[in-house]
């Protein structure tokens, strides 16, 4: 049984020879080359395009490794779709392997430094050289951030649009899983998203997978990209994270955590440098923290989580496994991925302690912005006493406004409200029925 990814093909279809670039970009081996060359280009062929249109290079796979030549790339395109009288479909993966190439017909001497890296012919040059032409529609994947996001701002402007992929979500887990609703939670928040771990049956085999995926492949990846002198430090930030995702941080918290683990010592910069890598790899991702009242980003104080839970759990060789804490994760990653732009809110009141006025600050989970509004989510195991549940809805009950207010509580309750608006619902439905918008319609 093949694991389809509709919103994803879905979205690969409304861009389509739309003029632009489309940029898949994802943690590697989140299933980003079989979304575009299997799932996309069945479903091209499907609607009558021949397979004599498809163009594919894996930058990956040494028999392409000419083509990581960008000049050399652009040729072999250009060759390959002279016939003006056909439409062509080109798909490169993992473009990041692309090196740049100097021009060899002019002296360097006479260019200002300044100006030198226009001497520098780089797969943004060959993209837009092939994209300017009216017979091919231009695809590539990628798996570093950096170079794929935040650069296409500067390289691509308006001419390339993003599309990213993320593991599978619980929702996509269970429909392929073939087993029931609570059981795939389970499963899921112990081995995660990854297809080929979610494929893999024998259980001891998908662990070794999601360990050796962690080690060989991305941990591995970083330190050869960025010339890395050793791991010990990317190790211990590693782990550091991963044992308390959801946790407020900062890098110099991170660095005293880090040096703790290592047993030596190590600077803030060097800890947001390596937070940097491990998020140009997808691997982590952060939350910023949103003053609810104030209106402002506090700018030191951060959360990571990590893209995908089995191959935090791998990493941690399956142990600190805090419900509370993987529960929370899983909800900002589907979050993400549903397209929210989604903070960490903060709610400060002045409250009388002891009888002195006392600045405070309590937390929202997610403060989730949708095009109907924001929405304030609270992840909770369950609010079974009313200490409970007034400690959970504390912070959403004092924003000052009337923008929707959830509590995901573990299970499979479905979705109520109690007397004071805040509604509450179990993360089994509020994943698989996407209550959002059930909420906001």
């Amino acid at each position: 049984m093949m694991i389809e990814r509709k919103q994803y093909v879905d979205k690969l279809l409304s861009k389509s020879w739309n003029g632009k670039v489309k940029i898949v970009t994802g943690i590697r081996r989140c299933g980003k080359s079989f979304l575009l060359r299997t799932l996309y280009k069945q479903t091209l062929m499907k609607k009558g395009v021949k397979a004599s249109s498809f163009i594919e290079v894996d930058l990956e796979k040494e028999e392409y490794a000419a083509y990581r030549n960008p000049v050399v790339l652009a040729d072999y395109v250009r060759e390959r779709t002279k016939d003006k009288r056909k439409k062509f479909y080109v798909f490169v993966d993992e473009i990041q392997r692309s090196y740049k190439v100097k021009t060899s017909d002019v002296d360097e001497n006479l260019v200002p430094e300044e100006d030198r890296e226009l001497l520098y012919t780089t797969f943004y040059d060959t993209l837009s050289s092939l994209m300017a032409l009216p017979n091919v529609d231009v695809y590539v994947t990628g798996s570093n951030s950096k170079m794929l996001s935040s650069d296409i701002v500067t390289n691509f402007r308006d001419r390339g649009c993003e599309v990213k992929v993320y593991p599978l979500s619980l929702s996509e887990f269970y429909a392929y899983a073939g087993i029931e609703k609570a059981e795939a939670l389970e499963e899921y928040l112990m081995y995660g998203g990854m297809p080929l771990a979610v494929i893999e049956q024998d259980e001891n085999e998908k662990r070794k997978y999601l360990q050796d995926l962690h080690k060989n492949v991305y941990m591995k990846d970083i330190v050869e990209r960025h010339k890395l002198k050793d791991d010990t430090i990317l190790d211990g930030l590693t782990d550091a994270i991963y044992s308390s995702v959801g946790s407020l941080t900062n890098p110099h918290k991170l660095a005293m955590t880090t040096g703790s683990l290592m047993g030596h010592s190590t600077s803030d910069s060097t800890i947001k440098s390596y937070l940097d890598h491990l998020e140009d790899a997808y691997l982590i991702a952060s939350a910023k923290r949103w003053d609810v009242k104030g209106k402002r980003y506090f700018s030191t104080i951060l959360k990571y989580y990590a893209m995908d839970l089995g191959l935090r759990n791998a990493r941690l060789n399956w142990r600190q496994q805090e419900r509370s804490h993987l529960m929370e994760n899983m909800l900002y990653n589907d979050l993400v991925r549903r397209g929210y732009s989604v903070d960490v809110g903060v709610v400060e009141l002045e409250r009388v302690v002891d009888g002195k006025r006392q600045q405070s600050q309590y937390e929202i989970d997610f403060v989730v912005n949708t095009s109907m509004g924001k929405v304030y989510i609270q992840s909770a195991l369950n609010v079974d006493t009313p200490e409970k549940k007034a400690q959970e809805t504390f912070s959403l009950r004092n924003t000052g406004d009337f923008c929707r207010k959830i509590v995901v509580l573990d299970g499979s309750r479905k979705l109520w409200t109690d007397e004071d608006g805040v509604m509450y619902v179990g993360v089994i439905p509020f994943l698989l029925d996407n209550v959002i918008d059930v909420v906001l319609s």
